[in-house]
């Protein structure tokens, strides 16, 4: 890994669960982590439970958009973090492969989506140590 590690969360839709462990890891690392976050299949947008749920802890995720997952994205990235889209995420050798099982916060309610993302942020947390960066909060 380079001096600045580099992470990519990836899931189906780039809607919920990716977006939310991006933002947190932007929240955590600020600028000694890149970040990135795409779908295999992108959505119209970002699940508006998810922007609530974050919005509840200070972080506004509002202004995203879901992306593609594209090889480059993979290529760019030291560790590559699946959430549930399978095999949608191209393998290359040299690079950290995590699998997070995480409930799909699709069309659930924001008390249904507050677990997932208190759940994302200890994965995000223990991520940080393992990349030896310390969470600025």
């Amino acid at each position: 890994m380079s001096d600045r590690p580099s992470v990519l969360f990836v899931c189906v839709h780039n809607a919920g669960r990716s977006q939310m462990a991006a933002a947190w890891l932007t929240h955590l690392a600020g600028d000694r982590v890149e970040v990135r976050s795409a779908g295999s299949d992108p959505g119209a947008g970002v699940n508006p439970a998810a922007v609530e749920a974050m919005a509840e802890v200070g972080i506004d995720i509002s202004g995203e958009v879901p992306k593609i997952l594209t090889v480059d994205a993979v290529k760019e990235s030291d560790v590559c973090i699946t959430m549930g889209c399978g095999d949608a995420c191209p393998v290359f050798p040299g690079k950290r492969y995590l699998d997070w099982t995480l409930d799909d916060p699709a069309g659930e309610t924001v008390d249904n989506v507050r677990p997932i993302r208190d759940g994302i942020e200890r994965r995000v947390r223990g991520l940080l140590d393992d990349l030896g960066v310390p969470a600025q909060h």
